[in-house]
């Protein structure tokens, strides 16, 4: 009987102990689940810091930089101001544009943007064209091939359609080019909106923009450009003078009708029309429409106008 009961207490302790021991072990659990906790928060806090430096508007100018064509950014840029040592001067028209007469169409001239430098045109003919060809890596694949080929028509179907009235000409060095034209997707970006808890001193709401989470809506193309100074003071026949290189970055994975409208109007950004009409058929229309529409009259119309104002850019930077 007294045998039999220390075997029912000894298995009662070992019972205990085993029930301690599992005890220790979640709460040991416990407490390594919540520092990993911490850590994740603190992990999300420092990145979100960081996006939020990184989205911050910086003021940057463009004639270093280059910029994206938005409207907001343009509309944030300084307008070119008079300057009696570099003023701003007319180029002569391209023949093939000045012999265009300008219908009764109307254009959109109002909705072009100037720069620092004044309008961005071209005074050096042809323009050069650089189009991407297919790298090794797609050629290796039949479909990314076959997609590649696709992408090339169609930019250089835009080319010429835009060749009639300014001329260009296609070159196959990049470093060469007033124009490249790459075959990939425009950067994600972030949506900057205003802060509508913000009031002032007024009780207005401030309109400050202030960086968030949400990327910005994905973009089948997009323009940008940067000003340089080209030529040297120490060659006599070669003056230094300002110069503009625009970068075009067009997905490839749209349908054919769509690479050719996005092609089109990012070589009118390209050769000038900073800006977008408010007609569905103008190509410099601000968003894709189901039936892409060609070069109209209104595009043309503007064209004209743009190529017919004052610039800095193409004029030499000393007598």
């Amino acid at each position: 009987m007294v045998s039999h009961l220390a075997i029912v207490v000894k298995r009662w302790k070992d019972r205990w102990s085993e029930l301690r021991r599992l005890k220790l072990i979640y709460r040991l659990r416990s407490r390594q689940k919540s520092a990993w906790l911490v850590f994740l928060m603190a992990i999300a806090i420092i990145m979100s810091a960081a996006i939020a430096a990184v989205a911050r508007p910086i003021n940057v100018s463009p004639v270093v930089l280059g910029t994206s064509l938005t409207r907001t950014a343009i509309a944030q840029q300084p307008k070119p101001d008079a300057d009696p040592d570099f003023p701003l001067k007319v180029h002569p028209l391209p023949p093939a544009l000045a012999a265009w007469t300008a219908s009764q169409a109307g254009d959109y001239f109002d909705q072009i943007e100037t720069v620092p430098v004044g309008y961005l045109v071209w005074s050096q003919f042809p323009v050069r064209v650089y189009v991407q060809p297919p790298t090794a890596i797609e050629l290796a694949s039949p479909f990314t091939a076959q997609r590649s080929q696709t992408w090339i028509k169609a930019v250089n179907q835009a080319v010429q359609e835009w060749h009639r009235y300014l001329p260009l000409t296609l070159v196959t060095q990049a470093d060469k080019a007033d124009i490249v034209v790459l075959r990939s997707p425009p950067p994600l970006t972030f949506e900057v909106s205003p802060d509508p808890k913000q009031e002032s001193a007024s009780g207005q709401s401030q309109q400050e923009p202030r960086p968030t989470l949400q990327l910005g809506r994905v973009r089948s193309a997009v323009t940008s450009y940067k000003v340089y100074v080209k030529g040297s003071l120490e060659d006599a026949a070669s003056k230094p003078m300002l110069a503009h290189r625009c970068t075009i970055q067009l997905r490839p994975d749209q349908a054919s009708s769509y690479l050719r409208a996005a092609a089109r109007h990012e070589l009118g950004h390209a050769l000038g029309l900073w800006g977008h009409s408010q007609a569905q058929t103008d190509v410099m229309y601000f968003s894709q429409v189901r039936e892409p529409p060609p070069l109209s009259p209104r595009d043309l119309n503007t064209l004209k106008r743009v190529y017919e104002q004052p610039t800095r850019l193409g004029w030499a930077l000393v007598k």
